[in-house]
């Protein structure tokens, strides 16, 4: 028998769950701009799992499908109220709190990480959260328990404790804008030929069953299919640059990755006067790397937690944190 309280991430690509004691992690590839499958997804959960409490964090809410955030956290929260019914759920919000009806709806907007935060904080002490999934890396300063990061994705970014990068679905030509060839720097192509998830799956940096987002091209999930879909990068094709090169330029992406990282982390290090990072995501290759260069100590989420929770880290801590609250609180 599973945990009876589960957390949800619900985010503009993925849906993730996990339990609270950790035996159930399960992601869902479910884009909220195209005609979403979220309703009914959830509805077959909460019928499959029964769960007695649930928590939830989301980040779907700037799906562009949706006027403005308000629009989009009500579109979520009212689809999940639908699913498990409404006395049965509490939303996490950007202090990392649970949110009371009478607050503002907007504090819920981009929260996932708040709740990363607050388990972070309670387990780790003080430390530079970094968390890279999919699409965007989070790095959140945490000192006495409490983060110290901005309440929106729009403060986030102007303090660098945002980086719109993840681990699939950041296009290629967003990180490079030329790349090292045997012929010389060659610009690359602004269109949407390749992502991340080509380069880390040449590098053995995920395999094809972590490749969950939709490709490029449509096509398949193999090397073959990726190194294709880089060459076209350079407007290309596997008979005008080898395999060596395509290797070579998925290093290019993945060094460039990892500076832009590392930049980013020792901004925020330095305003808040810390020097421990905790690595979680789907990229945790990229963070270790990172604070290498930095010469940080590193605390592993997947080290300490397993690989599956590092990957779906905001459901598993939502969950967390709602088991740990006495009624009343």
């Amino acid at each position: 028998m599973h945990s009876k309280i589960i957390g949800l991430d619900i985010g503009g690509a993925n849906t993730k769950l996990a339990s609270s004691d950790g035996t159930l992690v399960e992601l869902h590839y479910l884009p909220l701009w195209k005609n979403t499958r979220l309703p009914e997804v959830l509805k077959e959960i909460a019928q499959r799992l029964r769960p007695e409490r649930v928590a939830v964090v989301m980040t779907g809410e700037l799906a562009d499908c949706f006027e403005d955030k308000e629009q989009g956290i009500r579109f979520i929260k009212e689809t999940v109220d639908s699913a498990f019914g409404s006395e049965r759920v509490s939303y996490i919000n950007s202090q990392g709190r649970f949110q009371n009806e009478a607050e503002n709806l907007r504090e819920l907007a981009a929260a996932n990480w708040a709740a990363s935060a607050r388990l972070i904080g309670e387990e780790v002490g003080d430390c530079i959260f970094v968390d890279i999934g999919s699409t965007t890396s989070d790095i959140i300063p945490i000192r006495s328990g409490e983060h110290r990061a901005g309440l929106t994705d729009f403060e986030r970014l102007l303090r660098s404790e945002l980086v719109y990068a993840g681990t699939l679905r950041t296009n290629l030509a967003a990180l490079l804008e030329k790349v090292k060839l045997e012929k010389g720097m060659c610009r690359t192509s602004s269109e949407l030929f390749a992502t991340t998830a080509d380069a880390y799956l040449i590098l053995g940096k995920i395999d094809e069953d972590a490749y969950t987002c939709e490709t490029a091209d449509g096509a398949g999930r193999s090397k073959t299919d990726a190194m294709r879909r880089i060459a076209r990068l350079v407007c290309a094709d596997l008979s005008e640059v080898g395999e060596r090169e395509i290797y070579e330029i998925a290093e290019q992406v993945k060094d460039k990755q990892i500076s832009v990282l590392t930049e980013a982390i020792l901004e925020v290090a330095e305003r808040n006067g810390l020097k421990k990072i905790a690595s979680a995501g789907l990229g945790e290759f990229m963070i270790k790397e990172a604070a290498e260069r930095l010469g940080f100590e590193c605390v592993s989420v997947s080290g300490r937690w397993g690989e599956e929770i590092s990957k779906v880290f905001p459901a598993y801590a939502a969950a967390r944190l709602l088991d740990a609250e006495k009624p009343g609180n």
